[in-house]
């Protein structure tokens, strides 16, 4: 087995003009979930961006996936490493059917691939009942599944998936939540970014604590779901141990 991370970042800064999104962030995956929870406006998004190439924030440190460099990478040529992102508030094209957003994706590049089209309608039937609905006739659970499968047809061995469970009612969000586990299952990582504890805790046993841009903490979903304190201090919402 290979001593190398499959994400490696370190000592990374993000500045959008002279504003400071990010603050020396550094943290490894070897594989699995991973969880990254924090109030909005923390950075998470601006993280998000910095891994995959996406501007327009100057960025600086290292981020390395599989040991090799992203800073400074077109997004492009991160998704050809490996990378898959579903980005918050999933950017659909509203023209396009179900079908074609796959379509358009799959048949990108040669080879043999792990996920197909086909592939997708089995992951999400309802995706193959509204096939022929342009992105905005779905709705925001259909069109999450839309953008998961879209990702997933790059043949990713990283999922970054940027506040999920957004707006989703929470019968899907427990869907989205089984779905994400059988991906694991399967050897697929995970950088999970999110709001929601409840969808956190539930996908990752690992859970990273943004605050001002930096990692403030380093706990488990364990700890996190029933540590009142650390809830209110770090993240500033009701705790999960008080809800009915």
């Amino acid at each position: 087995m290979s001593d190398v991370p499959l994400l490696a970042v370190e000592g990374v800064n993000a500045f959008y003009g002279t504003a400071q999104a990010l603050d020396d962030v550094s943290f490894e995956i070897l594989g699995g979930s991973t969880a990254m929870v924090g109030r909005n406006g923390m950075g998470k998004t601006t993280l998000c961006n910095a891994i995959v190439g996406v501007p327009p924030a100057r960025v600086s440190g290292s981020i390395r996936y599989n040991g090799t460099e992203l800073v400074g990478r077109p997004s492009y040529k991160v998704a050809k490493l490996g990378i898959g992102y579903v980005p918050q508030g999933r950017r659909l094209f509203p023209s396009l059917s179900v079908d074609e957003h796959l379509r358009m994706i799959a048949g990108r590049g040669g080879g043999s691939k792990r996920w197909t089209v086909a592939k997708i309608y089995e992951l999400f039937p309802r995706l193959a009942e509204r096939r022929r609905n342009g992105g905005a006739q779905l709705s925001g659970g259909e069109q999450q599944m839309l953008a998961i499968g879209r990702a997933l047809l790059t043949n990713p061995s990283l999922l970054i998936m940027d506040e999920p469970s957004e707006g989703l009612a929470p019968a899907i969000i427990e869907h989205l939540v089984e779905t994400f586990r059988r991906l694991e299952q399967e050897g697929l990582a995970i950088l999970l970014i999110e709001q929601n504890l409840g969808m956190a805790t539930a996908i990752a046993e690992r859970q990273l604590v943004m605050v001002a841009g930096s990692i403030a903490a380093e706990t488990t979903a364990a700890e996190l779901s029933t540590d009142m304190e650390l809830q209110r201090r770090y993240l500033g919402v009701e705790p999960l141990a008080e809800r009915t």
